[in-house]
């Protein structure tokens, strides 16, 4: 798996798309979740940012796995958190766990994966519900502006130049 910025906005949208992603499809609810909340404005990101950082996991995912079982890629818990520890700030760490339980339960169902996911992320990052209870749908005040600097610098060099010219858009293909 390639590796982001600690507390970069990349690393945070890679773990929102692993927790779109979790459940073997791409829900358009969860994508007006993130929409509805402008995550993606408040990360300092565009849809095409968004949209490279996707892509880019769903290849790692592809590169890094040991195989795909029953037509489903699995990544081991190594993988899963060395992902959830490129987040080391304990406010952030809140912040996506309630963005990411928006996200999961967005179509109003939490599958196996997104429980695993959310239920991994908890333990890694030493979170229990009594800290995040009630708070899914207030995160947007929470998160970080795009120009504070503090939560990690975009750096351009981590994003290949001809992703975004190569491929389309989450949008255009899935809805």
């Amino acid at each position: 798996m390639r590796q982001y910025a600690t507390n970069s906005p990349e690393a945070m949208a890679r773990i929102l798309a692993l927790s779109m992603l979790v459940d073997g499809c791409l829900d358009k609810s969860e994508l007006n979740v993130m929409m509805r909340f402008g995550v993606l404005e408040r990360l300092g990101m565009s849809e095409a940012d968004f949209d490279d950082i996707v892509h880019l996991l769903c290849e790692d995912m592809l590169q890094c796995v040991p195989g795909i079982a029953h037509g489903q890629i699995e990544l081991d818990e190594a993988s899963i958190d060395s992902i959830l520890l490129e987040i080391q700030d304990t406010r952030l760490r809140k912040i996506l766990l309630k963005i990411m339980l928006a996200v999961v339960y967005a179509d109003q169902q939490l599958s196996v994966g997104e429980a695993v996911l959310v239920s991994r992320a908890m333990q890694v990052w030493e979170l229990d519900l009594a800290e995040i209870g009630g708070l899914v749908y207030s995160f947007t005040s929470d998160l970080p502006d795009s120009g504070d600097n503090s939560y990690g610098s975009r750096d351009s060099k981590t994003l290949p130049s001809n992703v975004r010219s190569t491929m389309p858009s989450i949008l255009q293909t899935h809805f």
